[in-house]
This record gives structure tokens, C-alpha cells and sequence, in this order.
């Protein structure tokens, strides 16, 4: 999983007259993650400090000179560094108020990049091809500089890395079209050129990305066509002769509807699982509008999106969990975070948790090789024939349909048409060809529907969901569509199977759950498996009207024993009865089990958690509030039935409905009973665990005690407690 926190403008920006001009030279990392060095296109080289969103310092040069290159700050000494005019190098400190008398030192050749390195003297990479450490450089100028490259062949991109403590460069090139791939070590100094697979169709490269894994270099480029190609490049290659070509593999294909990406595209490393992406188009936008977005490259799914106006320049950056993006006329801040990934994930459903939170096995999950090799599953024993066997005998006299002929049919046919044509192809679908073509299958519905008002084959859609393929990532706009509609069946399918639901369609859901009354829930199907305690186990009475039992940790006499700015129940009364009645509908209930199941981060549910109102907050703390109850009164503290949420959920909903609304709640007087009833439960298992503390370190000794050697087939022991 993958998310885009809140941006922020980290500063405006001096733009060319075109989108495709850049807005910035450069951003690089300043002397710690939490300042960068700005290099705009202009004079200017600024030093921020990215918490605080202001400028520490800047620096220009003068009327007539030009910033050839971002500037970068030396990682060996601290110091910054930038070329003006090709061959000045200009290094400065934070007290320099300005280059007039900063040092300066004019170089032979002209200089293409500089790079930073961690902990170690910045590289210069020359326009020829050469590469040298600023160190040697200010120490002998005017050294001479050879020439690498062809007198045709121009650098487009370069990186550096680190192996272990020596530095080394990544360059591209580009000559007559072909494109040329080198690799620049420095201790010892040997350089190596590789060339590029091109792409068959024509497309030209829009942007490179460069990591270091494995001893292994993974190169990535970004073509028009949308394909993302990789390239593995060993740190210890084999020597031959001549130039070798580097091979390929396909790593991320792009939804492209134009059949090109525009140039203004970039692409960028996160971590070995995760890209980033500006500029292409988002699978389920509008043309026009311009995205950052994550991509998963494990399972090729969208993992985050981000809209950014006023076009983007093909310039992105990431430095300290942060990406820096040039739009319209300013540079933006965008924090990310990005999570390991599963392989339930990959296949679009994650299994289903039993009552007691194991996870159950389910066939209609295939196996990692069977995706990869396309193996055949084992046949089913004689005599027994499948539901999907019968159904591909029936339809083995009609004219096998292919993924485009589906893709192309959705745009007109009936929705009757339209069910009988997938079925028809889900039926002869392998398992590989499968897992890739519902997802476009479901985005090509769904653009349907949201064109056409009227057109929504609610039956097609469930049969979609149900084969396990679908996930919110690959159709994000799937689950807002079935919400729209108010078809709650299937959007309690979704929160069922989709692994990946952002906390902001969380709360939407959550939200129209609460909004739609009981009664117009009568006639909706929903799954009553979560709420089968509700009509299946009357509520437990207390006999004789005497003292209740202790339950789970809640006693009235431990209640009694503490003041309270509320009323507190006498003796033998409970702190909530435990007949209290259910203030919502089983089906209601059902959906909202679903919500309390979805897997969540606090930090991203609680600011689309405040949209609720108060009623709506009453409302669902109540319910929990019966379920804790419910809970309360069995020794396992799960309630019986088929997803039911548990103990840990109810309280973890408790607690972020508090964190949100607490302050509103505080001033609401109907939230007054429900308030006190709470505390009243958190003051009594508060005293249960204070008086499990007291006796935690006596169990303790009871594990450590060894049992007697001469213990015969019975025996009994007196343990004293003191």
C-alpha cells in the first residue's frame, strides 16, 4: 500500500513559455532531510528548511551569468556548490550573503551535471563525457579533461550511487536516435558503455530512473508508448568486445487512451516495489487534468493520486519521504509513505479471517505459479461436475470472445447482452488472462455508467467482484459508483473483498450507512452473516434481580467504589443494561460490521472522520456501545457468526469517534447518557487490569516453580501466596 499525504507550496517559480519548459533546474538535498537546495531556471540558488516553508538563505548571480546546473551541497564538507556559465564553480557556505566573494576556480570544459554524494566529494560530470571528484578539481582547475562521447552523442540523463563506500556515475546518452547507457566507476577508474534496447514502435524515452539493489543496478525508463521498461546492469560486468546490448523486461504498463504520453511525464524510484509518476494519464480521469501518482510495480496496481493544476513540467523529485513536483508556477511539497505489499493484494481479494481471526484457505485464490507458468489446476474427481464446467460445455458451440471484442462491445450493447457475453468469457478465461482483463473489463463498465446515467448491470458487476480479481486500486472509482447507486449489496461485497479501500471512501461509506433509514433497507439484499447474534441468542437475564455477576471485568460494587461528576448506579444495577436494545436494523448492522472490519490507519481516517455529524456520531457509538455489551457477556468476547468485528475493533472505532468528535460530543446534550455509560466501562476495566496487576507477578512465580521429581501418578500441592 501506498499514500499521498496533504501537500503544501514550498515556493512560487519563475516558468518558461511552454509546459514542457522547466520551471526548476534542480532540487537537491540540503544538509539534512529537512532542508533542500532550490536551483531555478533564472540566477537564484535557495537553501529552505522544507518543515517551515521558508527560505534560510539565497543566493544569485549576476546580470549577464546564468545557473548552468542545480547546485548541490557537498556531503564531504558541508558547503554548497553550483556552476555558472558552463566552467565557473562557485562554493559557498550558509554565512556567504552573496557570490561576489565566494570561492570561484574556472575549469577547462564544460560541465553537464554536478551530483552530491553522501558522506563523500561531489562528482563533475563534464559535457564530454568525463567525470572527476570536486576535490581534484579545485585542486589543479585548469587540469585537462578528456572526451568521452561522439562528437554527435549528447548526454539526456545521469544519477549517482554508492556501492558500499565508493562512489560511481550513471549516464545516458543519445546519438542518430540510439540511445547508450554508461557506467562510471572511480576507484579504480574504469568505464563501461552499454547500449539500449530500443522500443519497437517507434516511442521515444520521456524518463529515467536509476536504483541500486543486489549489487545490481535497476534502470527504468518511461516511454510515449506508456510501457516502463527495466534494465539490469551488474556493478562487476563481464568484459567483452564491442559495445554490448543491455536486454530488457516489461515492468509497468501505463493506461494510455491517446496511444502517447506526454512529454511532460517523469518517473521516479520510491522503494523497489513503488514508483512515482507525473504527468500521465490517470486511468480513471478526465483528459486534461494532470496527476502525481503511485504505482505498485508487483502487481501493477495504482496505488495513490494525487491532481495537480496548472500543468505539470515533467520535473519531479524525492528527497526524506517527500516529493518536490514543479506545476503551474509553483514547486509543491507532497509527503508520501509507502507499505510492504501482499500477494492477496496482487490477486485482488484478501482471504477471509475466521471467528477467531486465522485465515481461512480459499480456493478461488491461485497460486503464485499458477499466474506466472499458467499451470493447470488438478481435475475435479469423477461424477462430480462444476458449475463452471457445465457452463463451458453449454457455450462450447458459440464463438470464443477476446478481451478487446469484450472491451469493444461494452460501449453499446444491452446490459442482458452484456451479461451473457462475460459470462462467456469468464467461462473460458484462463487463470493468467483472467487476473489481467477484469480489471480493464470493470474500468471499461464503469466509464460506461458514469457516461450514461441510466446504464448500470448491477448483476455484471457483482459477477465481476466475485471472481476475486478486483481490487479498489485497479478501478478506483468501482466502489463510488455502486454508493451512488445506493446498491448496498454490492458495496458490502467491495468492503468484503477489496484489500485496499482508502480511509476516505471508508467514511463514505460509513457516512451514507448512517444516513439511509431502516425502512428503505427492506428491501435490499444484504449479507446477514455478521448479525446472526442479534436473532439467534436472546439477551442473557440476571436472576432474582440481585447482584450481577462479574462479566468480563464489569462490576457494579467496582463501580460504586469511585466518584463521578455523573450519576452512578446503586448496587445490583449495571453501568448499561444488559437488554439494551439494538439502535440500529440488522441489515443496517450488517453494513456497518463491514466498516468496522476494513482495514485503516488512524492518521488517514481521522480527517475524513470529522465530516460526520453529531447525530450520525451518536448513532454509531451507540451501536458499539451495544455490541461492547454483546461482547461483555461472554468470557471469549466475540460475538458468534460469520465476520463479526471484534473486541479490539470496537474499542479502536470507540476511540477514533472520541479523538474526532470529542469537543462537539462535550456540547450535545443527547451525547450526555452515552458519554457517562462509556467512562463508566473504561473506569471498570481499568480497575479489572489494576487488580490482574496485582497478582501478575504471583502467576509469574507459578511458572517458574519446578515440579517435584518425586511426584507420583497423583499428587496434591499447597501454594501459599503472600
Amino acid at each position: 500500500m501506498a499514500a499521498l499525504y496533504e501537500g503544501f507550496t514550498l515556493c512560487g517559480l519563475v516558468t518558461g513559455f511552454g509546459q514542457d519548459d522547466p520551471a526548476a533546474l534542480g532540487v537537491e538535498p540540503g544538509r539534512d532531510a529537512d532542508h533542500v537546495v532550490v536551483t531555478d531556471t533564472g540566477k537564484r540558488v535557495t537553501v529552505y528548511k522544507v518543515s517551515d516553508q521558508k527560505p534560510l538563505g539565497s543566493w544569485t548571480v549576476k546580470q549577464g551569468q546564468s545557473v548552468a546546473c542545480p547546485a548541490v551541497c557537498n556531503g564531504q564538507t558541508g558547503e554548497y556548490v553550483v556552476v555558472s556559465d558552463h566552467k565557473v564553480l562557485r562554493v559557498w557556505k550558509d554565512d556567504d550573503i552573496s557570490f561576489d566573494k565566494v570561492f570561484k576556480a574556472t575549469l577547462s570544459a564544460d560541465v553537464q551535471r554536478l551530483h552530491a554524494v553522501p558522506d563523500a566529494e561531489a562528482l563533475v560530470l563534464f559535457k564530454r563525457g568525463a567525470v572527476r571528484q570536486l576535490d581534484t578539481l579545485l585542486a589543479a582547475p585548469q587540469q585537462p579533461i578528456e572526451e568521452v562521447l561522439s562528437e554527435d552523442e549528447v548526454i539526456r540523463w545521469s544519477s549517482s550511487f554508492v556501492d558500499g563506500d565508493q562512489p560511481g556515475l550513471l549516464f545516458v546518452t543519445e546519438q542518430n536516435g540510439d540511445h547508450f547507457l554508461y557506467l562510471q566507476k572511480l576507484q579504480p577508474n574504469v568505464l563501461h558503455k552499454y547500449r539500449m534496447e530500443a522500443e519497437g514502435n517507434g516511442a521515444n524515452p520521456l524518463s529515467f530512473a536509476a536504483r541500486l539493489q543486489d549489487k545490481n543496478i535497476r534502470v527504468t525508463c518511461l516511454y510515449s508508448s506508456g510501457c516502463v521498461f527495466e534494465t539490469l546492469l551488474a556493478l562487476s560486468p563481464v568484459l567483452g568486445e564491442g559495445v554490448p546490448t543491455l536486454p530488457r523486461s516489461l515492468l509497468l504498463r501505463l493506461p494510455v487512451e491517446e496511444g502517447v504520453v506526454p512529454a511532460s511525464a517523469s518517473l521516479l524510484f520510491l522503494d523497489d516495489a513503488h514508483v512515482a509518476v507525473v504527468g500521465a494519464p490517470h486511468p480513471s480521469a478526465h483528459a486534461g487534468k494532470d496527476f502525481l501518482c503511485i504505482w505498485n510495480l508487483n502487481f501493477q496496481t495504482l496505488q495513490a493520486a494525487k491532481e495537480l493544476p496548472g500543468g505539470v513540467h515533467g520535473q519531479l523529485w524525492s528527497h526524506a519521504a517527500r516529493l518536490y513536483v514543479s506545476h503551474g508556477k509553483a514547486l509543491t511539497v507532497v509527503p508520501y509513505e509507502c507499505e510492504a505489499s501482499s500477494l492477496a493484494a496482487a490477486v485482488g481479494k484478501l482471504r477471509p479471517a475466521g471467528p477467531t481471526g486465522e485465515v481461512r484457505p480459499s480456493a478461488s485464490i491461485p497460486s503464485w505459479n499458477a499466474l506466472l507458468h499458467e499451470e493447470v489446476p488438478p481435475k475435479a474427481c469423477k461424477g462430480v461436475e462444476t458449475r463452471k464446467s457445465k457452463m463451458s460445455r453449454k457455450s462450447q458451440a458459440l464463438p470464443a470472445l477476446t478481451v478487446d471484442q469484450v472491451l469493444e462491445r461494452i460501449q453499446s450493447v444491452s446490459q442482458e447482452e452484456l451479461q451473457q457475453d462475460l459470462g462467456l468469457f469468464l467461462s473460458r478465461a484462463g487463470e493468467p488472462e483472467l487476473q489481467l482483463s477484469v480489471g480493464q473489463i470493470t474500468t471499461g463498465l464503469v466509464r460506461r455508467c458514469l457516461q450514461e446515467p441510466t446504464f448500470y448491470p448491477q448483476s455484471t458487476l457483482v459477477q465481476l467482484v466475485q471472481t476475486g480479481r478486483l481490487c479498489h486500486s485497479v478501478c478506483p472509482d468501482f466502489l463510488m459508483l455502486a454508493l451512488s447507486k445506493k446498491d448496498y449489496f454490492l458495496t458490502q461485497l467491495c468492503l468484503q473483498l477489496f484489500p485496499d479501500i482508502p480511509e476516505a471512501v471508508t467514511c463514505a461509506c460509513l457516512k451514507a450507512f448512517l444516513s439511509v433509514m431502516d425502512a428503505d433497507l427492506e428491501a435490499v439484499s444484504v449479507d446477514l452473516g455478521s448479525v446472526s447474534f442479534m436473532t439467534d441468542q436472546p439477551p442473557p437475564t440476571r436472576p432474582g434481580g440481585g447482584a450481577a455477576e462479574l462479566q468480563n471485568g464489569f462490576s457494579p460494587a467496582l463501580l460504586d467504589e469511585d466518584s463521578c461528576d455523573v450519576q452512578t448506579p446503586t448496587l445490583g444495577q449495571s453501568p448499561v443494561e444488559p437488554d439494551l436494545p439494538c439502535p440500529v436494523g440488522p441489515k443496517k448492522a450488517a453494513l456497518l460490521n463491514e466498516i468496522l472490519q476494513t482495514a485503516h490507519s488512524e492518521n488517514f481516517l481521522l480527517p475524513p472522520l470529522k465530516d460526520l455529524s453529531a447525530q450520525q456520531v451518536i448513532l454509531l457509538l451507540q451501536y458499539l456501545q451495544f455490541l461492547y455489551v454483546r461482547c461483555s457477556q461472554d468470557v471469549n468476547t466475540q460475538l458468534p457468526g460469520l465476520r463479526t468485528p471484534t473486541i479490539s475493533q470496537i474499542l479502536d472505532w470507540v476511540c477514533l469517534l472520541l479523538d474526532a468528535h470529542f469537543t462537539v460530543l462535550i456540547l450535545v446534550p443527547e451525547a450526555k447518557g452515552l458519554l457517562a455509560n462509556l467512562h463508566r466501562f473504561v473506569r471498570s476495566q481499568v480497575r479489572l487490569f489494576s487488580e490482574l496487576g496485582k497478582i501478575h507477578s504471583s502467576l509469574q512465580e507459578l511458572h517458574q516453580l519446578r515440579q517435584s521429581e518425586d511426584m507420583g501418578l497423583y499428587a496434591i500441592e499447597v501454594i501459599e501466596l503472600f
